[in-house]
């Protein structure tokens, strides 16, 4: 009956010119959306870009690395430097884990994520050729496909499903799991400062870890990777000169034997590969996955 009625009489023209203006309208409610979303993504990018963590630690290979007197490589230190007491400038960029936009697994594949289909991406992002949004979305797509170093499992996570399934996939599937992030308890405008380490630092119990890096991308990216190599993960309390207050998550690479001679840590601390544990600080937008464990006195 209802049938019928679309397709004769007057209540059929007017169902058909209702059901035309209910579509033309959801049609233009979601081109609306969709440029507000592209606006959404742009705006993260030039956040992005503006103060981006130059280094994705141990993933980036040598020659992508950034001149030693970048401020924001103010990161890495020596295990024997982790003591209460001790002080040191670290630089943590004001981003946090909300920052960029964390699409869902369905949204994310909706969108590709391949070096091949950059042309496409600028397009769908409306970014210039050229610009430095386009460069730096095809450098993380680059990284991203680049083959990992020796005992390195990898992914680029483009939503919260797809990180935590690559989590459980190296941990285990039915394994529990915590992540623990950076977390400013007090903050200035100062991106670089001497911080003390107030309080002993606690070693947390790290059989495994999956460490995840935001990359520079109109959307949340993260790369996740993790290293057949001892790790140790830390809980640092440090005080800055600045009045910063901030209770950091630290990694210590215990063997770094496997990485390029170039990395930036090794000029920065003046050591050679495999000579020496590799520690760094994370800023408040990575995340550092453990199996289910207790923390543990340093």
């Amino acid at each position: 009956m209802e049938r019928k009625s679309l397709r004769n009489g007057a209540n059929g023209r007017g169902a058909r010119k209702i059901a035309g203006e209910n579509l033309s309208d959801s049609r233009n409610q979601d081109h609306a959306s969709n440029q507000v979303k592209i606006q959404d993504f742009k705006e993260n990018m030039k956040i992005m870009l503006a103060d981006h963590h130059k280094m994705h630690i141990e993933h980036v290979h040598a020659d992508a690395l950034s001149s030693p007197m970048d401020p924001s490589l103010n990161v890495f230190f020596l295990e024997e430097d982790l003591k209460q007491g001790n002080s040191m400038p670290i630089y943590f960029p004001r981003r946090g884990p909300s920052s960029s936009h964390l699409l869902s697994r369905e949204e994310a594949d909706s969108i590709p994520f391949e070096s091949s289909k950059v042309p496409n991406l600028l397009e769908f992002f409306t970014f210039l050729p050229g610009s430095p949004q386009a460069k730096a979305m095809e450098e993380t797509l680059q990284q991203c496909e680049t083959k990992p170093i020796k005992g390195e499992t990898k992914f680029c996570a483009t939503s919260l499903e797809s990180m935590l399934n690559f989590v459980q996939m190296i941990f285990g599937f039915g394994t529990e799991i915590k992540v623990f992030s950076t977390i400013h308890l007090r903050q200035s405008n100062v991106h670089l400062q001497k911080y003390t380490i107030i309080e002993v630092p606690e070693e947390i119990s790290a059989p495994k870890l999956v460490a995840c890096h935001t990359m520079p991308y109109p959307y949340a990216v993260y790369y996740c990777h993790h290293q057949e190599s001892k790790s140790k993960v830390f809980k640092v309390y440090l005080s800055g000169e600045n009045g910063d207050s901030v209770e950091a998550i630290a990694v210590c690479h215990m063997d770094t034997s496997n990485w390029s001679h170039n990395h930036v840590s090794f000029r920065m601390l003046g050591i050679e590969p495999g000579t020496s544990p590799v520690c760094h600080f994370f800023p408040a937008d990575n995340f550092a996955w453990v199996p289910s464990t207790t923390l543990m006195q340093s």
